[in-house]
């Protein structure tokens, strides 16, 4: 499943290489709501897809397209984590027409955050 969102790069890191054949490179995104409740967010791109960061500074507004990835790891101890990551497939200067925020498929942030424990509104 793929989803959309766009905003203005906050943070680029460094690729990192994990392990022979795989590397990946992070960086956050700033999405703003209007001011209230910005949210700072976390990508990653991939092998081939770490160049795509390049051209890209602190403050570019970009459009990125990602898929959300999750699973289950076992500690030796026998501890079951979780962990999500958003793998983006492309990242390309803000459109035009694109006025900041979210597009236009995903629905509005709250205007407050859940607490913790309580389902998100949406």
């Amino acid at each position: 499943m793929g989803f959309k969102t766009n905003g203005k790069i906050y943070a680029i890191f460094d690729t990192e290489q994990k392990t022979e054949r795989f590397r990946k490179r992070d960086f956050v995104l700033e999405i703003s709501d209007g001011g209230r409740f910005d949210q700072y967010v976390s990508f990653q791109v991939t092998g081939d897809r770490c160049e795509s960061l390049d051209g890209f500074s602190k403050g570019d507004e970009v459009d990125v397209e990602f898929s959300l990835r999750g699973r289950e790891w076992t500690s030796p101890s026998g501890d079951v984590r979780y962990f999500n990551s958003l793998d983006v497939w492309t990242i390309q200067a803000a459109s035009q027409s694109a006025e900041g925020g979210f597009s236009n498929e995903e629905p509005p942030m709250p205007d407050e955050p859940p607490r913790f424990g309580e389902e998100p509104p949406f």
